[in-house]
């Protein structure tokens, strides 16, 4: 554990990005299954609290994606940079692994 450790602390804001994307995922998971036990409910009053916590869920996801654009994590609408992001943090993870 000391060692995963050492290696996450020398990944710097690496690790940021690494915590947001996984949010970013987590995020989008409460989303969808939220909106399926939306569909699944009978009562009026607990439909009516899951859609509460699915205009929350999909108010934090925006929050998060916003983050992640900002700090350049994330590029929605430019493939190539998106490609540029996605293959350093594939080649950060891949030397975490051989260490």
């Amino acid at each position: 554990m000391a060692g995963f450790m050492q290696n996450m602390a020398g990944m710097g804001a690496m690790s940021d990005q690494v915590i947001a994307t996984d949010f970013l995922i987590a995020s989008k998971t409460g989303v969808k299954n939220i909106a399926m036990a939306i569909t699944e409910t009978s009562t009026p009053e607990v439909r009516q609290t899951l859609k509460q916590y699915l205009m929350d869920a999909v108010d934090t996801h925006e929050q998060i994606f916003k983050y992640m654009v900002d700090k350049g994590y994330y590029h929605p609408n430019n493939l190539a940079e998106q490609l540029n992001v996605d293959i350093t943090a594939s080649q950060t993870a891949m030397n975490l692994s051989q260490q």
